[in-house]
């Protein structure tokens, strides 16, 4: 086995990164990395249902689409995450993942912490969960990853999956919610800080690998950067991927009510309503068809009103109260 210890806290490029090497790596991979502060959806995910969009755009928090399934996460520089390449997966024997979380359940016990399987995926620590793990199957490999929360700001780990569960209905998968706790808080004295945390996970795991004999090759990084720039950077693999949906918000404004209606397909908007007591000269119908085809994102969607005269279809409403029911 080949063990990483990836420096980088892209988390594009750290997702790209498993993904490279499981497509091309010779040895079976143990990797450890960080990502700084970052929303992580499930492959399967509908990302615009998993975030609050607004904590999310004012502290510029990247959204980034994973190759595993299961739900969305929030990772920040005191998550600690653990990445499992096999190369030989028996055909037809499914997910397993008490087998990768062995070797950590067992490092973690030789920390003094007494951690222990849980549910379908979880790690926990007295019933509250430290770590979720995921999986994708690859023809005979297989890629196991998991989180560990060591010292997570729980804030942002709240306030950037918060969401309406009124706003989005569709039929992707939806993150469960479970108390958490973040690992340095059970650590007997005189505890440790998360680099040190990584050292002894990577020395138990690896049975003593220096830290030195753990990077990536140049030629690693020039293939995993080609990855991410053209998949995990994308607005197409992050957003585009996202599974249909209907969006619903109503708002009331200067010029009255106003209730969007939208059915969004592939993150694009397939068919618009725009409902409510507001006033207009023209048939708002008009300004229904402006919005589709276009990008269910704020900043197209002001692209494509840019050149619009909304007072004509929707009197006294402003575009950006219209752009905040549409979003």
């Amino acid at each position: 086995m080949r063990y990483i210890h990836n420096t980088s806290t892209d988390p594009a490029f750290n997702l790209a990164a498993e993904e490279w090497l499981l497509r091309h790596t010779e040895l079976d991979v143990f990797m450890l990395w960080r990502n700084a502060p970052a929303v992580i959806v499930g492959r399967n995910q509908n990302a615009r249902a998993q975030i609050d969009e607004t904590y999310v755009r004012a502290r510029g928090l990247p959204v980034i689409r994973r190759l595993s399934g299961g739900g969305a996460v929030f990772h920040d520089l005191g998550n600690v995450n653990f990445t499992f390449l096999s190369l030989h997966h028996a055909a037809g024997s499914g997910l397993d993942f008490a087998r990768f979380t062995e070797p950590v359940i067992a490092a973690l016990r030789a920390m003094g912490l007494d951690c222990a399987f849980d549910g379908r995926n979880d790690l926990t620590l007295d019933g509250r969960k430290i770590s979720g793990n995921a999986q994708h199957i690859w023809g005979d490999r297989v890629l196991h990853h998991g989180t560990l929360l060591f010292s997570a700001g729980m804030t942002d780990l709240t306030g950037a999956l918060r969401v309406d569960p009124l706003k989005y209905r569709d039929k992707a998968v939806k993150s469960v919610e479970k108390r958490v706790t973040n690992i340095a808080e059970h650590l007997p004295p005189p505890g440790m800080d998360v680099l040190e945390f990584m050292d002894r996970l990577m020395a138990h795991v690896s049975g003593g690998a220096a830290r030195g004999e753990l990077a990536l090759t140049p030629a690693e990084h020039e293939g995993i950067e080609h990855l991410a720039r053209t998949r995990y950077r994308t607005w197409e693999w992050n957003f585009g991927r996202t599974p249909a949906y209907s969006f619903t918000r109503a708002a009331r404004t200067a010029g009255g009510m106003v209730e969007a209606h939208l059915d969004v397909c592939s993150g694009f908007i397939r068919e618009a309503r725009l409902l409510g007591d507001y006033f207009g000269e023209r048939d708002v119908a008009e300004l229904e068809r402006v919005l589709v085809g276009c990008r269910h994102e704020r900043a197209a969607l002001a692209e494509r009103l840019a050149g619009v005269d909304l007072d004509a279809y929707l009197r006294g409403v402003s575009p950006a109260e219209l752009l905040d029911c549409l979003f």
